[in-house]
C-alpha cells in the first residue's frame, strides 16, 4: 500500500535514497574504490568532467550533497505521516509520545469494584498509568442493563461500558457515541447503544 497514489511518502522516499546513493558515491570516491555500476559510472564521468574524480573535494561534495538530500527527503517523509496521522495536533508530536512512553511505564494496578465508583477511580488512575486492570462486578438491574438481565439472561453491561468510557483517550466522544439512547423499536427503545 505504500506504493499507492497520493500518499505523498514515495517521493520523499525517492529523494533519501537518492542522497544516500549520492553520500555512498562520495565515500567511494574519497576510499578510491568507486564500483563498475552504471550509476556510479554516471557520477565518476560527471567528476571526471568538473575534474574533481578521485579526489577529496569531488568525494567530499558527493557526500555534503547527498546527505542534505538524504536529511531532506527524510524529514519530508516524516512531516507528511505526521501530517496524514495528526492533522491538527502536529506540533504536539514530541509531547504526545513522551506522554503515551511515560504511561506505559507506570505501575500495574488492579482495580476491582462497580457501579459510578470504579469508572470515577478508572478516570484518575489513567492520568498515571496505562497498565490498568479493571475487574468490574455485575450487578446492576436497573435501566437498560436491568432489561437486558431479565429479558436475555446476560450479565448487565452498563458497569462494564462506564468503565470502558473512562478509560477511552477521547473520553467525551466515546461517552457521546455508547450513551446514545434509541427512542424507537419496540426491543430498542430505552436500550443505550453500548448496552
Amino acid at each position: 500500500m505504500w506504493l499507492y497514489p497520493g500518499l505523498r511518502v514515495k517521493r520523499w522516499f525517492l529523494v533519501w535514497l537518492l542522497g544516500m546513493a549520492l553520500a555512498g558515491a562520495g565515500v567511494a570516491v574519497l576510499l578510491n574504490t568507486l564500483p563498475l555500476a552504471p550509476f556510479w559510472l554516471l557520477v565518476w564521468r560527471a567528476l571526471y568532467l568538473w575534474g574533481l574524480q578521485f579526489s577529496t573535494w569531488g568525494g567530499g561534495l558527493l557526500v555534503v550533497a547527498g546527505a542534505a538530500l538524504a536529511w531532506q527527503g527524510f524529514t519530508r517523509m516524516m512531516a507528511s505521516i505526521v501530517r496524514a496521522v495528526l492533522p491538527q495536533q502536529e506540533e504536539r508530536l514530541v509531547e504526545l509520545l513522551y506522554h503515551k512512553r511515560y504511561l506505559a511505564r507506570g505501575p500495574r494496578i488492579v482495580a476491582i469494584g462497580g457501579g459510578t465508583g470504579l469508572s470515577a477511580l478508572l478516570r484518575g488512575l489513567k492520568e498515571y498509568t496505562s497498565n490498568i486492570t479493571a475487574i468490574v462486578t455485575v450487578a446492576d438491574d436497573g435501566g437498560s442493563s436491568g432489561r437486558l438481565r431479565g429479558e436475555l439472561g446476560v450479565l448487565p453491561p452498563g458497569d462494564v461500558r462506564n468503565c470502558l468510557v473512562a478509560l477511552a483517550d477521547t473520553e467525551s466522544l466515546m461517552e457521546q457515541l455508547v450513551g446514545y439512547r434509541f427512542w424507537r423499536g419496540d426491543d430498542l427503545a430505552g436500550h443505550s447503544l453500548g448496552n
